[in-house]
């Protein structure tokens, strides 16, 4: 049976189908409010996540004490951690090798904050993309292992068996999240929830995450010595920015993780992010929006287009002079790269469309694209079409590329069969993100390949088509109190979206602020009028639909948000979509 579409959108403004709340959700939500008194709205949202009645109190107040995981149950998590404190009794040389990105440079900075807590320096490495690629390789782990004891691979490793194997004279653990493959490299340890002998129990933690579960376990056998460790409560501002950023799943631990992790930022202790925070001109509590595109790309940044440390450093830093020096030119790297960024991007979608954007895939491949713009654009193909999206830099008959996948899609698995046949150099990821390296000649059929292998997945069979919505609210009915109330439910991200609403038949004036954004003011003639704004509108339909609509009426949908400007928090919506009545 075809479900009538919601508010009878079925194509708005950007070509989806509204889809609202099911008869069976809508009424557990209603059963839901009558028995917790809660709004209908945060119901609504409990619901579509399988909360109920009886779990909703538990729901709303996720404690780390209730859903933090034993460190032991994950495999060589005891060997890895005896080995770690070893090293650190012993005052031996110990030697972090991290992935550029926010997540290995927030791994890293936990192991060199904990450690320097304890008395101990360690020798921070992170390869440059461009010159070494992605991961441990064969010359960096014989420099480290010749002078030093312990190198401890964080965000990375889990496929890096020659490199590792060349570490001669130098144990090597690993800490990391990314898929592995049928046989471990040979490290002392590999503590992975992603490893194939794993259940998958844990399969949504982030590199930081593992590394902060370890020093959990590290803390807990100190305090049996009589010793006391490092607050890692304090270091959970590091835990959520990686959590948020690497688009791990905000579910289970994740979720008190990062509540908790926000709450710590907001008391801006640790330098580098502060200076981070200054610099970026953010000026609202942090949230999930702050770490994922105020304070995560910025942090990227350097590894992107500059250098690969300058991310870890400022993390890790504790001098203000330096935090504010890495901030500042983190911050100009990042305006850098968004340039760059724009360029790739519209030459990729060009092509992409050309191409076709209704397949299980979308991909664009082009000559001189900086590799380290390449996963932003994926994603931004990701975000426009609702599909997988891959896009691969070419130069001297190398691809290198990266991708970004949709939920219920395990984009790494593919990447890493594809890898298995013989049809990419080097290819590895998770869920939601994968990289990939790969012969020109070869980018077409692996592309096929891969798309072959997502459609099996289900990739495609929905997509943009439809734009799931939570509900239908008045402007009247969107106050502080409410907003509030409903973010009870988050945090939200990856895995668990912030709740979607329609407003309908409402009267909009518009206008153009920036290049191509937009801002609107809303109301249905009867009261309230709420203000809003859609990020890049006039890189698509809605900038033009809007921004002199003159008496026409229009459904408009999005996610609400609290918008604080000059001492007063007002409602605000972020507006995705918006159909003519």
């Amino acid at each position: 049976m075809n479900i009538r579409a919601f508010l009878n959108v079925e194509a708005s403004a950007t070509g989806r189908r509204w889809v609202g709340p099911g008869i069976e959700e809508d009424r557990q939500a209603e059963a839901m409010a009558q028995a917790t008194h809660l709004p209908l709205p945060l119901c609504v949202t409990l619901a579509r996540r399988g909360v109920t009645s009886q779990t909703a109190a538990a729901y709303l107040a996720p404690a780390l004490r209730d859903l933090l995981p034993d460190p032991l149950t994950l495999k060589d998590m005891a060997l890895a951690t005896r080995r770690f404190l070893a090293a650190l009794k012993a005052r031996q040389r110990i030697a972090v090798f991290a992935d550029y990105d926010v997540d290995g440079g927030a791994s890293a900075a936990l192991l060199l904050v904990w450690l320097r807590a304890m008395g101990h320096n360690a020798t921070l490495y992170i390869p440059d993309r461009i010159d070494e690629g992605y991961g441990p390789n064969v010359p960096a782990m014989q420099s480290l292992a010749a002078t030093h004891d312990l190198i401890v691979c964080v965000d990375c490793g889990t496929l890096s068996h020659e490199p590792i194997a060349a570490a001669k004279g130098a144990d090597v653990i690993v800490l990391d999240h990314h898929l592995g493959s049928d046989t471990l490299p040979p490290a002392l340890a590999v503590v992975n929830p992603n490893r194939q002998d794993e259940d998958g129990a844990l399969a949504h933690l982030c590199a930081a995450s593992v590394v902060f579960l370890m020093l959990v376990e590290a803390n807990r056998q100190l305090r049996a010595e009589g010793v006391a460790g490092p607050d890692l409560m304090a270091m959970l501002d590091l835990v959520a920015l990686a959590t948020v950023a690497d688009v791990a799943p905000l579910i289970g631990v994740n979720r008190a993780l990062v509540r908790q992790g926000l709450k710590i930022m907001a008391r801006r202790d640790r330098i580098g992010l502060r200076a981070l925070a200054d610099v970026a001109r953010m000026d609202q509590a942090p949230d999930t929006y702050a770490l994922g595109f105020l304070l995560g790309p910025r942090v990227n940044a350097g590894g992107r287009i500059g250098q690969a440390d300058l991310g870890a450093r400022l993390l890790s830093t504790d001098d203000p002079v330096e935090a504010g020096a890495l901030a500042e030119r983190l911050d100009h790297l990042n305006t850098e790269r968004r340039d760059i960024e724009a360029a790739v991007r519209a030459a990729a979608l060009a092509q992409a469309e050309e191409r076709g954007l209704e397949g299980p895939l979308v991909w664009a491949a082009g000559a001189g694209w900086h590799p380290g713009v390449v996963g932003i654009v994926a994603s931004r193909l990701k975000e426009t079409t609702g599909r997988p999206a891959i896009v691969i830099g070419v130069e001297d008959g190398i691809g290198k590329g990266s991708g970004r996948s949709v939920t219920g899609v395990d984009l790494g698995a593919a990447i890493h069969r594809l890898t298995t046949e013989g049809l990419l150099l080097r290819g590895g990821g998770h869920k939601m993100a994968a990289g990939l390296t790969v012969a020109e000649d070869q980018i077409a059929p692996a592309m096929a390949r891969l798309g072959e292998l997502l459609a099996r997945q289900g990739a495609g069979a929905g997509g943009a088509a439809d734009l799931r919505l939570d509900g239908l609210l008045m402007p009247s009915a969107a106050t502080p109190a409410l907003i509030e109330q409903i973010d009870a439910a988050g945090p939200f991200g990856a895995g668990s979206p912030a709740p979607r609403f329609a407003f309908a038949d409402q009267q909009v004036t518009g206008r153009r602020v920036g290049d191509s954004h937009l801002r609107i003011s809303f109301g249905d003639g009867l009261g309230s009028k709420l203000d809003g704004i859609a990020f890049g509108a006039f890189d698509g339909p809605l900038g033009t639909l809007l921004e002199n609509p003159g008496h026409a009426r229009f459904h408009l949908a999005g996610r609400l948000e609290l918008n604080t400007f000059g001492g007063r928090t007002k409602v605000q919506l972020r507006l995705e979509d918006a159909a003519r009545v």
